[in-house]
C-alpha cells in the first residue's frame, strides 16, 4: 500500500475540491502514478448532482493520513484451524521460523494464538492420561501424528471418551486396568487385543506395523471399536499420541494483544513498549487475520503520500498531515502555512478554480481527459466562478471551460442552471449542515476566523432557520474558540451576498466592508468570492487592529 498516493481537497469539500481530486487522480494514473482520490467530508447536493450527472462515484471518505498499521509492510502469516494437531503446529512453527501461529474459525476470524512456548510447555508437563478425551482429539489427528493407517472406524466423526493405556501386561492384569472407551496401545499379541475389545475400548492402536487378525477385526466391527496400525513401537506411539491433541486445547484465548490495520503506528509503538513479545497478530475490521507485526516493522515504517488540491492551509487539510509526505500542491488560493520537509511541486495560479489548473496540466502533457472527467472539471469551473459572475473569474477559466465542454458534450449555461438549482435548495437541511456545507477556517493576524459560504436561490427557506443558524454560529465561537465567524449567503442571480457575522470580533466585518450589521447581518452587493472579496478585507482590517 505504500506506493499509493492520496489526492485530497479541503475539509467540508465543495464541487471544485471533489472534482479536482478525482480529475487529478486520472491524470496522475495516466502518467504512471498509483493515485487514489479521497474526500474529507460529506458531498454537497450540488456536488452529488454533478457526480450523478456524469456517472462518477464519490471518493472514499478518509479521516486521517497518520501512519497506520495498514501502511506498513508487515509479515504475511498462514493461520491454522483449531483442530490442527500440536505436531503439525510445531512443524509449521519450525518451517516458517515464527514464534506464534494465529488460530482462526471457519470465517478466518482470530480466536487464539498457538505459540512455541505453549507447545513446548506441554511437552514438559505430565499429561493426564485422559487428555485425548478432554481435548476432543479427532481420529484423523491421531492417524496423522502416528503416521498410522486406519483399518476400521465405525464413523467419520468417532469420539474417544477414555484414557490412554499401554497394554504391556498379562491379559488378566489388563482386564483390571482397561475401562470402557479407553484407548489401547498394544503390539501383535492377540490375547491383549482380545481383552481390549472385550473391555469395550474405543480405539486400539497396534504398534510395530503388524497386521490385524481377521478375528480381531470382526470383533472390532461388532463392538464399534476403531482400530489403527502405526509403524512406531509402543514407547514411541505412547509418547507421540499427546501431540495429536488440537491446538484449541492449549492455545491462548484470553487477553490477546492484537492490533488492527487502522491502528495508528504511534499508538502501537507505545503498546509494544509494555510487552516483550516477538510478534503480534494483525486483523482487519472484521477481526480476520491479515498478518503479523514486530518492532522491526515500526522502525522501517513509511509515511502516507499525499497531493493537496484546492487548498494549502493546514487548518483546512486532512488530519495527520504532519505525519505524511506531501508530494504536490495544486491550488488557486493564497499561499498559507503548510510546510514540507523537502522541495515539492507547487503550482499556484490566480485563476477562478483549481480545476482550471488541472485541465491545463492535462493539455500541457498531451493527455485528453475522459468525457466524464472533462464534465467534472467543467462543473467545478462553473461552480467556483458562478459561471463567470465571480470576480475571481479569468479569461483562462473561460477558455478552458469552452475546451472541456466540447469534450464533455455539455452546454455550460444549461448545465449551470440545473446544477445551481439542485445545489441551492435548503429543503431538509439542518443549520449545522448548512453552516458546514462549505466552511473554511483561517488564522488572520493571530485571529481565528471561520467563513462559510452557501450559494442559494432559496432565500425563503433560509428565513425559517435564520435564528437557529445565528445561534449555532455563536455557540461554535464559544465552544471552538473562534474570534469571528461569517456566513456568506450568496445570491447567484442578484450577484451579491448577505454577510452574517458572529463572535467577539463581529465588528471587524462592519469595518472591513463599511456596513452596519442589523440582527448580525447586512447585504453587500457585488460580493461573490470568499477568497478574493472577503478574506483580503478581513485580513487587512485585523492587521490594523
Amino acid at each position: 500500500m505504500n506506493d499509493v498516493v492520496y489526492i485530497t481537497g479541503h475539509r467540508n469539500p465543495d464541487t471544485d475540491s471533489i472534482c479536482s481530486a478525482i480529475s487529478y487522480s486520472e491524470l496522475k494514473n495516466k502518467m504512471g502514478m498509483n493515485a487514489v482520490p479521497i474526500r474529507l467530508g460529506d458531498v454537497s447536493r450540488e456536488t452529488q448532482f454533478v457526480l450523478d450527472y456524469f456517472g462518477v462515484k464519490a471518493p472514499k471518505l478518509v479521516k486521517t493520513v497518520k501512519s497506520q498499521i495498514a501502511d506498513l509492510d508487515f509479515d504475511s502469516v498462514s493461520p491454522i484451524c483449531p483442530d490442527t494437531s500440536l505436531k503439525t503446529a510445531w512443524s509449521l512453527i519450525r518451517k516458517n521460523n515464527v514464534k506464534t501461529l494465529p488460530v482462526v474459525d471457519d470465517e478466518d476470524r482470530l480466536i487464539g494464538l498457538a505459540s512455541q512456548s505453549n507447545i513446548t510447555s506441554c511437552y514438559m508437563d505430565i499429561w493426564d492420561n485422559n487428555v485425548i478425551n478432554k481435548s476432543g482429539t479427532k481420529l484423523e489427528n491421531i492417524v496423522d501424528t502416528l503416521s498410522a493407517k486406519c483399518i476400521y472406524a465405525p464413523s467419520d466423526d468417532v469420539k474417544f471418551a477414555g484414557k490412554v493405556v499401554v497394554a504391556a501386561m498379562m491379559p488378566e492384569s489388563a482386564k483390571e486396568v482397561i475401562e470402557e472407551g479407553d484407548i489401547i496401545i498394544c503390539g501383535d499379541r492377540d490375547d491383549a487385543q482380545d481383552v481390549a475389545v472385550d473391555s469395550k475400548a474405543s480405539l486400539i492402536i497396534i504398534a510395530g506395523n503388524h497386521s490385524v487378525n481377521e478375528k480381531i477385526l470382526n470383533k472390532c466391527k461388532e463392538s464399534n471399536c476403531t482400530i489403527i496400525v502405526t509403524p512406531y513401537d509402543t514407547f514411541t506411539a505412547s509418547r507421540l499420541i499427546t501431540q495429536s491433541i488440537p491446538v484449541s486445547y492449549i492455545m491462548t484465548k484470553e487477553n490477546l494483544l492484537v492490533f488492527k490495520t487502522d491502528d495508528f503506528t504511534e499508538d502501537v509503538r507505545q503498546e509494544m513498549l509494555k510487552t516483550r513479545y516477538r510478534s503480534y497478530p494483525v486483523v482487519n475490521s472484521q477481526n480476520k487475520i491479515v498478518g503479523s507485526i514486530s518492532r522491526y516493522h515500526l522502525i522501517s515504517q513509511k509515511k502516507k503520500k499525499v497531493i493537496l488540491v484546492d487548498h494549502n492551509e493546514k487548518t483546512q487539510s486532512v488530519h495527520g498531515l504532519d505525519d505524511a509526505d506531501i508530494l504536490e500542491i495544486i491550488d488557486h488560493h493564497r499561499i498559507a502555512d503548510i510546510q514540507t520537509s523537502s522541495p515539492i511541486y507547487f503550482r499556484n495560479e490566480p485563476v477562478g478554480c483549481s480545476a482550471t489548473i488541472i485541465a491545463s496540466m492535462f493539455f500541457e502533457n498531451g493527455i485528453r481527459p475522459s468525457k466524464k472527467v472533462a464534465g467534472l472539471l467543467s462543473a467545478a469551473i462553473i461552480s467556483d466562478t458562478l459561471l463567470f459572475k465571480s470576480p475571481t473569474s479569468t479569461n483562462t477559466d473561460k477558455h478552458i471551460l469552452k475546451r472541456l465542454a466540447n469534450i464533455a458534450d455539455i452546454y455550460p449555461e444549461d448545465f449551470a442552471k440545473q446544477m445551481f438549482k439542485a445545489g441551492s435548495s435548503l429543503d431538509g437541511k439542518t443549520p449545522d449542515e448548512i453552516l458546514n456545507q462549505d466552511f473554511k477556517e483561517f488564522i488572520l493576524s493571530g485571529t481565528k476566523v471561520g467563513v462559510s459560504q452557501i450559494s442559494t436561490m432559496d432565500t425563503d427557506g433560509f428565513e425559517t432557520i435564520r435564528h437557529d443558524i445565528i445561534e449555532l454560529m455563536e455557540n461554535r465561537c464559544a465552544n471552538e474558540k473562534f474570534d469571528l465567524m461569517v456566513l456568506m449567503l450568496t445570491n447567484i442571480l442578484d450577484g451579491g451576498s448577505e454577510l452574517i457575522a458572529a463572535g467577539e470580533k463581529a465588528d471587524v466585518v462592519e469595518k472591513a466592508f463599511n456596513i452596519n450589521l442589523e440582527n448580525n447581518s447586512a447585504y453587500v452587493p457585488g460580493i461573490l468570492s470568499r477568497k478574493k472579496q472577503v478574506i483580503p478585507p478581513l485580513t487587512s482590517t485585523l492587521a490594523k487592529d
